[in-house]
């Protein structure tokens, strides 16, 4: 099974170049970061409450990544009375290119991308990786398509992948325009199950703000 990291850089790649959908630097870093720290969430490494995520458990997962990731969120003795989500992002943040890498990598070995040289990528800039096994990126596209245009009740892996896809404003990667207006309500009532989405989706509110004010003030 691939964690959320895996199957969120698969929802970033254009289907066509192999390059990640454009987007600015700091939302990709957050979207990689919420993905991460959602798996940890599954792996029952943090916990989150309306206020704060908390490292319950410092064991190594035997995921080098997750692993990685979790030694950030621990690595000051204050942080065992928990931190703000928001903070959480940030730290994680600093190696999203990294995870990013990693994620190619484990999605190249098992065949699902191939990686060529020669074309300028968004992020990486001289490889693209077009998806040679595409069952995978399909599978995912297609789950999340049907828990959004039905009432089947979702796994709890997928209405996080939802959230995740929602707070990072990519929904259009899986719905059509006219499905995606449709889909609100059904969307808006998943997202509130999850509370690492809302930061996630906070936090991208608060860059494109930013972004705003920094390109009107120019």
């Amino acid at each position: 099974m691939l964690g959320f990291v895996e199957e969120t850089t698969l929802l970033l790649l254009d289907d066509a170049s192999g390059e990640f959908v454009d987007m600015p630097v700091s939302g990709f870093a957050t979207v990689i970061a919420g993905a991460a720290l959602m798996d940890l969430a599954m792996h029952n490494r943090v916990d989150t409450d309306l206020e704060k995520l908390t490292v319950v458990d410092k064991t190594p997962t035997g995921d080098a990544l997750l692993d990685d990731a979790l030694s950030l969120l621990s690595r000051d003795p204050e942080d065992a009375n928990g931190m703000r989500i928001l903070e959480a992002i940030d730290r994680i943040g600093l190696k999203a290119q990294d995870y990013a890498a990693e994620a190619l990598k484990r999605l190249t070995a098992l065949g699902i991308l191939k990686q060529e040289s020669g074309r300028v990528l968004w992020v990486f800039r001289t490889r693209r990786y077009p998806t040679i096994d595409d069952r995978e990126e399909r599978e995912v596209k297609a789950r999340l398509h049907q828990i959004l245009t039905t009432d089947e009740i979702p796994d709890p892996r997928d209405v996080v992948l939802i959230c995740l896809v929602a707070a990072c404003k990519i929904m259009e990667l899986i719905l059509s325009p006219e499905e995606l207006e449709k889909a609100e309500p059904r969307i808006e009532q998943l997202r509130k199950m999850d509370l690492i989405g809302q930061a996630v989706a906070k936090a991208v509110n608060e860059i494109e703000f930013i972004f705003r004010y920094s390109t009107s003030a120019a």
